[in-house]
């Protein structure tokens, strides 16, 4: 499988990943089987997925823990990344959000973030992190101050723990200060065909300071998979209600869109997420995109995507139809 680089971290890897977060369940994603998420992970490292993509939130802990216990025994055929600066474990001046009844703290400290990564080297059963992103960015940078932030990043990568710096949720002044006071490798932010702000505000920066980009919810939180109808109902916690795309009138236009393409994936023999998946990564500069499953089945027509080769006419037509959605 081709691989591309991350950044300037010298590790390469192919353009898909599997993400994690719906495998951590909770009121966000509902229930899961452990033992069928953790079948999933292996099934993708298998097909070639070998970027595993977790974070101590998901489930407050739970995914990466499945996680750690998925690699047993093949963690050196795995790029593994998870996060840091969410925590729980004392109050800060910055809340982000109540997850599951537990309020969590936004903490961009050196100490914090050293102790973010000793628990999860541990839930991981792992001795390093490949990538290891900062979750989110603090509103006030006089609290914490990005100095102090990278000192905690290079720290721990003199000392092997990790092997390539990352952030989620930026600006472009935020990837510019990074570049500047430390390094940075990979951004990871969300895109899709419908969530399209990173094309005019951070892939112009990644592509000029050598930073790749890494793709979360790229099928739009399984809108774009075709399963999703207007009378699908999701339950009361679930991260899809907050999603503007899930709510009725924008829903009605993605899955127009979608309609719209059935020639395409009779053309191409494919599914409506495979589509999707495929004309997003080849719009873009050299693009990880990261794609959610939960069973191995889903991990299976997920990779489909990456033998598609849209025409040129075709790539015209859908991008059209997009510029009209949006």
């Amino acid at each position: 499988m081709e691989t591309i680089p991350i950044g300037q971290s010298g590790i390469m890897v192919p353009a898909m990943g599997l993400g994690t977060w719906a495998i951590g369940g909770g009121s966000w994603w509902g229930d899961n089987d452990d033992q069928v998420s953790i079948a999933a992970i292996r099934r993708a490292v298998d097909l070639g997925l070998v970027w595993i993509d977790t974070a101590p939130i998901y489930g407050l802990y739970h995914s990466e823990e499945v996680v750690g216990r998925a690699l047993a025994g093949i963690r050196s055929r795995v790029i593994l990344s998870t996060k840091c600066a969410l925590q729980w474990r004392h109050a800060t001046p910055v809340p982000h959000k109540m997850v599951d009844g537990t309020q969590v703290y936004r903490d961009l400290s050196k100490a914090s973030i050293i102790e973010d990564v000793e628990g999860s080297l541990k839930r991981l059963r792992t001795d390093y992190i490949d990538v290891l992103y900062t979750h989110w960015q603090s509103p006030d940078l006089s609290l914490y101050p990005l100095e102090e932030t990278l000192d905690a990043f290079l720290t721990l990568k003199a000392q092997g723990k990790i092997r390539a710096i990352g952030a989620s949720n930026v600006t472009p002044d935020i990837v510019r200060a990074y570049v500047k006071l430390g390094g940075l490798d990979v951004i990871q932010e969300k895109y899709s065909i419908l969530t399209r702000r990173v094309e005019t505000d951070l892939l112009p920066v990644c592509r000029e300071l050598g930073v790749s980009l890494q793709a979360y919810s790229p099928l739009e939180q399984g809108l774009l998979t075709g399963k999703v109808r207007m009378d699908t109902v999701y339950p009361e916690g679930d991260t899809r209600r907050s999603n503007p795309w899930f709510q009725k009138e924008k829903r009605q236009q993605a899955l127009t869109l979608l309609d719209a393409w059935k020639d395409l994936t009779l053309k191409y023999g494919c599914t409506p997420g495979n589509l999707a998946l495929a004309y997003l990564a080849s719009r873009s500069f050299p693009l990880h995109i990261l794609v959610g499953a939960r069973k191995p089945e889903q991990v299976e027509e997920n990779v489909k995507a990456l033998s598609i080769h849209i025409g040129d006419e075709d790539m015209q037509r859908m991008s059209k139809d997009i510029e009209r959605l949006i």
